[in-house]
């Protein structure tokens, strides 16, 4: 059986690689990230029968172009990289396992909460500028955080949160009374999070429904002294409202650690003083690639056991 990494992030992992030549032999990667174009991807899996996909977009034209192609296991969580409704009609299968990052992301997340409201971001930077200004911030404990969405990673950072006593709200489209109990939280619309949390906080997917779902409206609704985190998928957030609100203060700062296009070449945006940033290394933490990874051979291994 013919099998490809795209990932760069999954083929520079000597562990996983290391485990994938010895469960299945020669494998062809892309530690070198050459893949730049559709087509650079479609003579890439030339002859490919099964292939382990990252945040790379895999469409109806490149299925088309490789009718080889039989299985993608997916190297992370999110599947809005892939035309799913494509995969079905060519009879592309999926390898996905949700969660694997969630710790991942979530210390991230709690990071950027902890840096935001404490200031200690700002005042790095300054340091590092040879400029002393002591300016701590508020505390964390106590505050109120928003949530956009309940999945596992949201989930994580409530327990991360935990010693913190803060009240969480979450927005979900479904409600889960026994879970909202459990986790100790409670269901709340759009507009009362806008309105009351000191920091919300984005767990969602790219979809349709969630593009641009914080935009000027949103921003305006805020407290000025409030942050805005997304370290779920970059177009949740419209980024040229967001430079409005950050340049303005209807918000106090923001942080984001995926973009609209990743790499980001916005320049305007990172180099707002009130934005923190880094680039989308959420989920890639070393336990995270490796479970992310071996997630991904499991998923091989149970394919060509039962093709």
């Amino acid at each position: 059986m013919h099998i490809a990494v795209i990932s760069p992030l999954f083929s520079r992992s000597e562990e996983l690689m290391q485990k994938m030549r010895e469960r299945f032999g020669n494998v062809k990667h892309n530690a070198d990230n050459t893949l730049k174009t559709k087509a650079d991807l479609i003579a890439f899996l030339d002859g490919i029968e099964v292939a382990i996909v990252g945040r790379e977009e895999i469409d109806a034209e490149i299925l088309a172009a490789c009718p080889k192609l039989k299985m993608l296991s997916r190297y992370g969580v999110g599947l809005d990289n892939l035309d799913l409704e494509a995969m079905q009609r060519y009879g592309v299968k999926l390898g996905w396992t949700g969660g694997t990052n969630r710790n991942s992301v979530a210390e991230i997340t709690l990071y950027f909460m902890l840096a935001l409201i404490r200031h200690t971001y700002t005042a790095s930077t300054l340091l590092k500028q040879h400029r002393w200004k002591v300016d701590g911030g508020i505390e964390l404990s106590g505050k109120t955080i928003g949530l956009f969405g309940f999945g596992n990673i949201a989930k994580r950072v409530i327990e991360l949160l935990k010693p913190f006593t803060c009240k969480i709200l979450v927005c979900n489209r479904t409600h889960d009374e026994n879970e909202a109990k459990r986790y100790g939280i409670a269901f709340a619309s759009k507009a009362q999070i806008l309105r009351e949390a000191d920091i919300v906080s984005i767990h969602l997917p790219l979809t349709d429904e969630s593009r641009n779902l914080f935009s000027t409206a949103e921003f305006k609704a805020m407290k000025p002294t409030s942050y805005i985190i997304n370290t779920a998928r970059g177009g949740i957030i419209d980024e040229e409202a967001l430079k409005i609100a950050l340049k303005t203060g209807q918000i106090a700062g923001a942080g984001l650690e995926a973009f609209l296009e990743e790499p980001t070449h916005d320049w305007e945006l990172v180099d707002l003083p009130n934005l923190m940033c880094l680039p989308h290394v959420g989920g890639n933490s070393k336990e995270s690639i490796v479970a992310m990874g071996e997630a991904c051979i499991v998923h091989i291994e149970d394919y060509i056991n039962h093709p």
